[in-house]
């Protein structure tokens, strides 16, 4: 019978080599590694990521506090008060008659399903491309309105201030309002004053919320 043992010279000096056949045929290949987060891999256009409450033209935001959004949600994460827009304090915020006036979105619970955007009527729940939302911190992960809202814009005024003059809630979702007029800049440097006791006062309220949100 034949010593298998035995394979020669040739086959002795290039046993190491076999062994190392994977790691040869690696070296060769494209590299798949990210260095993250110096490069960060770009997402698709409709990727799902952080949420959006987004304004019109002329600053005045898209949600009506309608709370469809929070039924819709299956794990239970987004949270809405709906308020009432006074233009005699010259407290509007949206369009219409009512605003969210508490808006919060636990990322603790959020699995991005997406189900809150198709049930907003107005389109003023929409998902960004950010994915980066990991904390140390729970309570950090429920996310308020002022941290939601989109950033303003060229042509902007911030709310609270009145709608844009001859146009009505319908106009403003058939885009006929494209920004702030010199009427609304007007009325915003007239009132400033007022206006900010009533933001303030607003926010003071969304900051009792975040306390009362059981964090789970």
């Amino acid at each position: 019978m034949a010593d298998d043992s035995q394979g020669g010279f040739f086959s002795d000096l290039f046993a190491p080599v076999a062994g190392f056949g994977v790691t040869f045929a690696t070296m060769f290949r494209k590299v798949a590694t990210q260095e993250y987060p110096e490069v960060k891999w770009p997402t698709q256009p409709r990727f799902h990521g952080r949420h959006q409450l987004n304004r019109h033209p002329d600053g005045l935001e898209k949600c009506i506090g309608c709370e469809l959004c929070a039924w819709a949600c299956p794990a239970d994460a987004i949270l809405v008060q709906g308020g009432d827009n006074d233009d005699e304090r010259g407290l509007r915020f949206s369009p219409g008659e009512r605003y969210g006036h508490i808006y919060q979105i636990n990322y603790l619970r959020c699995i991005f399903c997406g189900l809150c955007i198709e049930a907003c009527p107005t389109r003023a729940l929409t998902m960004t491309n950010e994915y980066e939302l990991a904390d140390n911190n729970r309570a950090d992960l429920i996310f308020t309105k002022e941290q939601l809202l989109a950033p303003m814009q060229e042509g902007m005024l911030p709310a609270p201030h009145p709608m844009v003059e001859g146009m009505q809630e319908r106009d403003y979702y058939q885009g006929k309002v494209a920004a702030a007029t010199d009427a609304q800049r007007e009325w915003v440097d007239q009132h400033a004053a007022a206006t900010s006791d009533g933001a303030s006062a607003g926010s003071a309220a969304g900051t009792t919320a975040d306390t009362t949100e059981e964090v789970r």
